[in-house]
């Protein structure tokens, strides 16, 4: 079967959409300097015209093939250093359906392969881990427009540093700092004390979770206390634990 590359003329009139083959992908990450970074655990990619994932699904695959062969004497480390390799891929797509397909496959990936590694060690897929992963993935993927900076509404795009706090050859739990920036905070190397957030409030109108795997929580307009996340187990992500500043 021959491999759709434009999806319309439409699309590619208004918006200049045209995929990249997969030969191509796998030939543009072969080269020397690329493939060596793509098999790094904590190298950082940023594609900006994510699409559907072409480029960031191939490497998220040689990034767990490589945490399945360097980082999987059990099941625990292999979930820490497999959503560690899942936290250096970020996105950024202007169309909503590509941006939806680039976190779904994204996240197919990963749970192949997880479920993979727990037949292997004859353990159970832990919900947890899953819902970290969907968590990871939805703050790394945002829909928006990487020239301007911003979100398809016009307000900035967010990202989250994951930054492991407890790294050692023998470490098992990896334990992780998330920290929020916006797209120009980046470029301008804004340096933020550890765990800072965009406000809950302001980031639900940022941007969606593309998941929606969170239930909305009530906002005292009274009272915004602003808050700071908190050194979690990376499996644990997924619960947002934050403390007042």
């Amino acid at each position: 079967m021959e491999e759709e590359i434009i999806k319309s003329k439409l699309r590619v009139q208004k918006h200049g959409e045209v995929f990249t083959p997969k030969k191509i992908v796998k030939k543009m990450l072969n080269i020397p300097e690329i493939k060596d970074a793509c098999e790094n655990l904590t190298t950082k990619f940023l594609e900006p015209s994510a699409g559907e994932g072409a480029f960031l699904v191939e490497i998220l695959d040689r990034k767990l093939k490589m945490v399945s062969e360097k980082y999987n004497n059990d099941l625990t480390s292999y979930e820490s250093y497999s959503l560690l390799a899942l936290t250096t891929l970020y996105g950024i797509e202007l169309l909503e359906d590509n941006a939806q397909t680039c976190v779904m496959n994204m996240f197919q990936l990963y749970y192949d392969n997880y479920k993979e590694q727990v037949q292997n060690h004859n353990g159970i897929v832990k919900k947890k881990v899953l819902d970290s992963a969907k968590e990871i993935i939805s703050s790394n993927i945002r829909q928006g427009n990487f020239l301007t900076r911003k979100a398809v509404d016009g307000k900035p795009l967010v990202f989250s540093e994951w930054y492991p706090v407890n790294m050692r050859k023998t470490t098992k739990n990896i334990k992780i700092q998330r920290t929020e920036y916006t797209l120009d905070e980046i470029y301008e190397s804004v340096e933020k004390e550890p765990g800072m957030t965009i406000s809950r409030d302001e980031r639900r109108d940022l941007q969606l979770d593309i998941f929606d795997i969170l239930e909305v929580e009530e906002i005292d307009d009274e009272v915004k206390k602003e808050m700071r996340y908190i050194p979690v187990n990376i499996i644990d992500v997924y619960k947002e634990e934050m403390e007042e500043v």
